[in-house]
């Protein structure tokens, strides 16, 4: 697409030749920015009632007053339009649509149905390994409660493979009861184990109630056989489970799988919370606060646009209860069914059961969105104060912040950390594989980072930061200094941030290139907090960035290093000599006997390690 439209868009000429299939439309601006993406299920009608003389909505009048040229892509259904039309609002992110951030994965129970004794352990990321899923559960908190309450429940072990594998008498969870002990033979059968690991199954799958009656009917007959002690353990598991039960609005046998989604609104904000049912009992909650662009608030069209998002690549349940009537709800419960392969259904509460629980998904999304707002204006006095403090001719909603992590000067790294209106803004962090200086010198390690950072800004023309922060004294200062008066940037803000004595917290020293005596603030100052925070987390990624490309150097084998020999020649040689020194000592004649190593590539591997002639 380029740049600028040379040519006035003919709109009428456009819409007359426009196909009625369904599929998906991108809006340009006269810049060639994508500024909206569309759904539609006839392109021609949907298209063309923007360009009506008269828009209700400022957002639409707008966002048509901006239209430079559109593009289509004609699908052969309407819920193939909205998957690509959601693949693309995510790679875009136009100016008018609807976006929420979604982009994580969500956490999951896995049970290892396929090991003799099965263990719980939580899990995040593809489902490749044998076993049930259960979830997805809204964050990492949600799991770790569930699997602490069925802990005490159900003696499960939740050890990982390599520990149990290895293990030749029973953990600490043995001795509190919290686990059977599987790994020592005698402490409990493969029968007694199999029941507790089904009772959990169960108890996943929101059958508690087949649980407890199973539970009764084995304290009644252990009762009836004069084994009390045994009773007394079925009778306490019985009060546990009634105990999670009472905690829950659902709780009735047989219970649909069912998503709560509510939505609150206030000062043009909004959040949209979501509470996950699974089996009859609530599972946890998620609120999100979607970009609306200054946008008036229409709740249909935003839950969904939240629907469409939050689905695309997460399981479905049975039934979706919302806060607020959707325009294109029949469209969207085809693509949940096909999806799931399975009815969906998309309704308002109506049942007294219902409406209970979307007064507390209500309850939920006001609460979420006061608190952050509360935030968002600790947030902005923050950055204000920040201004103040360094004189700066604006606030700085902008801010980048380096700092060098190494050991003993080896595998050097530098972080670049992007806060945007007093928060990070992870998906812009960056982070510079330090090369070509003496080991431990830190100042030419941000003299190179710096360097390498802006000049990209410069030469792609991205948004230069309204501060830059560096964590050091004067002479990471100076360094940063050099490096913009050749860049000729020197206008930027700077501000370097010296430990303090003791290097505690609050004792710091700020200098900037217009203040060499330094700006030492009181430790309860709040523009102290913000740039200790930024400082914190740029060493945060600094030391985590490090020790990744640490770990990479020590697992490295110079075998990869070898042109032309790939992962399955490199096993093949490995296997054969049982080593990598036996593979650099071997001669061309024993290299060419391993299957599949040609002479070319026997030759290539012997003058690696010997050099050629």
């Amino acid at each position: 697409m380029p740049n600028q439209f040379e040519t006035q868009f003919d709109i009428d000429a456009f819409l007359k030749h426009l196909t009625e299939r369904p599929g998906v439309y991108l809006m340009y601006d006269a810049n060639g920015q994508i500024i909206y993406v569309g759904k539609a299920k006839n392109l021609k009608r949907r298209v063309s009632s923007y360009f009506k003389k008269r828009h209700d909505e400022i957002k639409t009048e707008t966002l048509v007053s901006q239209v430079a040229s559109i593009e289509v892509t004609v699908t052969d259904t309407e819920s193939e339009a909205l998957i690509l039309e959601n693949t693309l609002i995510k790679r875009h992110k136009p100016r008018y649509n609807i976006l929420f951030r979604d982009d994580k994965s969500y956490p999951y129970i896995f049970v290892s149905t396929g090991k003799k004794f099965p263990s719980l352990s939580y899990h995040r990321g593809a489902k490749r390994k044998v076993g049930r899923y259960f979830g997805p559960f809204p964050n990492a908190s949600a799991v770790h409660q569930t699997l602490h309450a069925l802990q005490k429940i159900f003696p499960v072990r939740q050890c990982a493979e390599s520990v149990f594998n290895h293990r030749s008498r029973p953990c600490l969870q043995y001795q509190i009861k919290r686990c059977s002990g599987p790994c020592v033979e005698g402490l409990v059968t493969e029968d007694e184990y199999k029941e507790d690991v089904q009772h959990t199954i169960a108890f996943l799958e929101g059958k508690s109630f087949d649980v407890i009656e199973s539970l009764g009917r084995k304290m009644q007959q252990s009762s009836d056989d004069f084994e009390f002690e045994k009773a007394a353990l079925y009778r306490d598991k019985i009060s546990a489970l009634r105990a999670i039960q009472s905690q829950h609005l659902i709780n009735q046998p047989g219970s649909k799988d069912t998503d709560v989604v509510a939505l609150a609104e206030e000062a043009n904000q909004v959040c949209v919370s979501i509470m996950m049912y699974r089996g009859g009992n609530l599972w946890g909650s998620q609120n999100y606060f979607p970009k609306i662009g200054g946008q008036s608030i229409n709740p249909g069209e935003i839950l969904s646009a939240f629907i469409t998002q939050h689905y695309i690549d997460l399981p479905i349940p049975q039934m979706i209860l919302v806060s607020d009537v959707l325009d294109d709800q029949v469209s969207l419960e085809t693509w949940l069914s096909e999806q799931k392969k399975a009815k969906v259904s998309i309704r308002k509460a109506v049942s007294q059961t219902h409406k209970g629980l979307m007064k507390l998904a209500l309850t939920n999304a006001t609460s979420g969105l006061k608190q952050q707002l509360t935030q968002k204006a600790s947030q902005a006095e923050r950055v204000k104060a920040l201004q103040e403090v360094l004189a700066l001719a604006s606030a700085p909603n902008h801010m980048e912040c380096f700092d060098i992590s190494h050991t003993q000067g080896n595998q050097t790294v530098a972080s670049c950390v992007v806060f945007t209106d007093g928060v990070p803004n992870s998906s812009a962090y960056r982070k510079f594989n330090i090369e070509g200086i003496q080991p431990g010198d830190d100042y030419a390690a941000m003299h190179q980072a710096i360097t390498r950072r802006y000049s990209r800004v410069k030469k792609e023309e991205l948004p230069l930061p309204d501060l830059i922060v560096i964590d050091g004294g004067k002479g990471q200062l100076n360094k940063a200094i050099d490096v913009f008066k050749t860049l000729e940037l020197d206008n930027l803000p700077l501000v370097s941030v010296a430990k303090g004595e003791g290097r505690k917290a609050g004792l710091e020293i700020l200098y900037t290139p217009f203040n060499d005596e330094g700006i030492d603030l009181e430790a309860d100052d709040i523009a102290l907090h913000l740039l200790n925070y930024i400082r914190d987390e740029a060493h945060r990624f600094a030391i985590t960035s490090h020790r990744s490309r640490r770990q990479k150097a020590q697992t490295h084998s110079r075998l990869e290093d070898i042109p032309g020999v790939g992962a399955k020649t490199r096993h093949k040689l490995l296997t054969h000599f049982g080593g990598l020194a036996e593979v650099k000592n071997a001669a061309v004649s024993e290299l060419q006997k391993v299957p599949g190593i040609s002479d070319r590539i026997a030759q290539t591997i012997y003058d690696f390690f010997h050099g050629e002639i």
